[in-house]
């Protein structure tokens, strides 16, 4: 049933293994390099019904496009970031649609989101420890408003965090780049010195909605400054 499969989400954050991927000491780190065709590493998520995923050229640039018709899977990359080395995660994205406006994106009917862009910190065996920060495309929800994921059940309150980066005042058919200190973040919403993440995801879903939005997804990596 519907609330099931959503909370399925936990489940992967829960058993993600966070000894994938080497620690890398570099200046930059490529999480999702679209530009160059490339999608290894990155495995889907199936929730409710299938997102399409696929490289495309968007003016002469590839990048990853996400078609959501009434379905919530994603992508996930397992690999260990350390952020005292590299803290800052950059990306670009851009959208075609909203979702209807009628959304309550804190409650569980209106969790839906042209695109979202999400960190991991993996709680091992200790799975009530897992945690996630959300950067989303808002439709309903301003700028900079910050709420516990809908489908996170009791145990985990408040350890799946959503952000709202972009909202509807932002438009449609335009891209925005955005540059995030993931260790800031962390600490900021967590109360803790985080100091590794273990997985990056992506996600475009219109599963509660039973709506159809179309995402773009440029290339996703970690600097140091």
């Amino acid at each position: 049933m519907r609330s099931f499969s959503k909370l399925s989400i936990v489940s992967v954050l829960m058993v993600l293994n966070s000894g994938v991927g080497a620690e890398i000491a570099a200046q930059k780190i490529m999480i999702g390099s679209f530009s160059t065709g490339m999608l290894e590493h990155w495995e889907a998520k199936e929730f409710k019904g299938e997102t399409n995923y696929k490289l495309v050229d968007f003016s002469g640039t590839q990048v990853l496009k996400a078609e959501s018709t009434g379905s919530a899977s994603g992508l996930f990359n397992e690999q260990r970031i350390d952020l005292t080395k590299t803290p800052i995660m950059n990306w670009r994205w851009h959208i075609e649609n909203r979702l209807g406006n009628h959304l309550n994106e804190q409650e569980k009917s209106g969790d839906d989101y042209a695109a979202r862009v999400y960190v991991i910190v993996n709680g091992g065996a200790a799975f009530w420890q897992t945690k996630a920060l959300n950067y989303v495309w808002a439709t309903t929800s301003p700028v900079g408003k910050v709420w516990p994921n809908a489908y996170a059940y009791a145990g985990a309150n408040g350890k799946m965090t959503m952000i709202a980066l972009r909202s509807s005042e932002d438009k449609t058919g335009t891209w925005y780049s955005e540059k995030r200190n993931i260790l800031a973040d962390l600490k900021h919403q967590f109360g803790e010195d985080i100091h590794y993440i273990d997985a990056v995801a992506i996600m475009s879903d219109s599963d509660d909605s039973q709506g159809k939005v179309t995402a773009y997804y440029g290339d996703i990596y970690f600097t140091s400054h």
